[in-house]
């Protein structure tokens, strides 16, 4: 995913079709003069639907086409025939996707799976014919519901990564790394903060041809839920994670006052982020002896971690083991 066709946030404007009028018509032919009503019901107006599609991870294409119009649905005719449905339109979205209510920020719904689908905007029923409306008192009725109107709304669509493991840390704290050596994913890496703006996934092999997902999630600093940096742009991505790898490097002043500030980040952004699963990588890891990893283990926040060095694949395969047993257990839980 290239950096600037990497879209996760678009405000569009929806209107579904209006429903189609019921016909007044009566029943005329040559031997039957009075033949009473027969006219049919309008057809419903177009909706806006939503679709999840698995092959999409941005919302790029969706950037230029900023307005969405349903069909309208057409009149009844004779013969009790009813007008034909509007045309729906279908929106392919990424999973991972919430839809809201521009004006409001209501949340509508989170599409989540390939081939969900979810009406945006529904579209008018309909009117009645008059031949619904014929009685013993009344036999001739000269009358049709019309359709309902059409509805007008702006729609703001959210997408929120879906990823099994999450990379959690400030910046240059070697996630993009991490990434790039466990999966074929291939992010942009500097010795600058901010290499990441956009969250990068990966798929990482493991063994018995298993695989899991892992995703970079641009790197927070401290006050990133009040919007500091490029923190609150990106947070929402961490929601979908199933687990947290929080990564701090080995030459940290304080590992655990680093771990503490982006648990708190992630709590003052939304407390029920803290309920995921939390694992702890300590990155560049290949800068210390095992004596000083001793050392440093007794101030560790009471959270499973390993030493890691992406540079020279120490502790890779046991981060591997670790996330794995992670998922089994999350699994166990759903």
């Amino acid at each position: 995913m290239a950096t600037s066709n990497f879209v996760d946030y678009v405000k569009i404007f929806c209107r579904s079709g209006k429903g189609g009028p019921g016909s007044t018509h009566m029943r005329r032919e040559k031997f039957v003069p009075k033949g009473g009503p027969d006219g049919g019901d309008g057809g419903r107006g177009g909706h806006i639907i939503v679709r999840g599609n698995r092959n999409y991870w941005t919302l790029i294409h969706l950037k230029y086409q900023r307005h969405i119009f349903a069909g309208h649905g057409e009149s009844g005719s004779k013969q009790c025939s009813t007008g034909a449905n509007g045309e729906d339109k279908t929106i392919e979205v990424p999973l991972g996707t919430v839809a809201k209510n521009a004006e409001t920020g209501e949340v509508l719904f989170e599409i989540t799976t390939d081939g969900e689908e979810k009406i945006l905007v529904k579209g008018g029923r309909g009117g009645l014919g008059n031949v619904n409306f014929k009685t013993s008192t009344m036999q001739t009725p000269r009358f049709a519901q019309p359709g309902e109107p059409l509805i007008e709304m702006a729609v703001v669509l959210e997408l929120k990564v879906l990823a099994d493991v999450g990379l959690v840390g400030f910046p240059n704290a070697g996630k993009s790394t991490l990434l790039a050596a466990v999966s074929a994913a291939k992010p942009e890496i500097a010795d600058y903060p901010f290499t990441t703006l956009v969250p990068n996934l990966g798929i990482v092999e493991y063994r018995d041809h298993k695989s899991f997902v892992m995703a970079d999630i641009p790197g927070i600093i401290e006050g990133a839920h009040e919007g500091k940096g490029i923190g609150l742009r990106f947070l929402r991505h961490i929601e979908r994670n199933s687990i947290l790898l929080f990564m701090v490097p080995a030459d940290s002043k304080d590992i655990l006052t680093d771990y503490n500030i982006l648990v708190n980040e992630l709590k003052q952004y939304n407390p029920e982020l803290l309920d995921k699963r939390r694992l702890l990588a300590i990155s560049k890891s290949d800068m210390i002896d095992q004596e000083l990893q001793k050392e440093m283990e007794r101030e560790l926040p009471q959270v499973p971690h390993v030493f890691i060095s992406a540079v020279t694949g120490m502790g890779i395969p046991q981060l591997k083991d670790l996330i794995w047993n992670e998922l089994d257990k999350s699994m166990l839980e759903i």
